[in-house]
């Protein structure tokens, strides 16, 4: 697949919109994992990026090696946007999960 979509130039623009794909699922991700597992869940995504990296690494083809880090690199940043999105249903901007104690 990656010589094709080099062949035609196409492999920065498809490494851009999965990247633009990537990020865009992380965002409600983030939101649900802070809404039903609170700040504990960043843990999780730092798994997740420990993994992507070594993926990244493993990986030979650039296209996936590519994904892989995005991907990673896209789990380091969710683990500080779950502690601001603490704060953001703090300041009522998202509802809290009833089920949930709140410290």
């Amino acid at each position: 697949m990656t010589d094709f979509l080099a062949s035609y130039n196409l492999l920065g623009l498809a490494i851009g919109l999965c990247t633009f794909i990537i990020i865009g699922l992380f965002h409600p991700v983030c939101i649900k994992c802070e809404y039903y597992f609170g700040v504990g869940s960043r843990w999780w995504f730092l798994i997740l990026g420990l993994a992507g990296v070594a993926g990244a690494l493993l990986v030979e083809d650039p296209f996936w090696s590519s994904l892989l880090g995005v991907f990673a690199f896209s789990s380091f940043w969710t683990i500080g946007e779950i502690v601001e999105q603490r704060k953001r249903v703090e300041r009522g901007w998202f509802p809290k999960n009833p089920r949930r104690k709140y410290e």
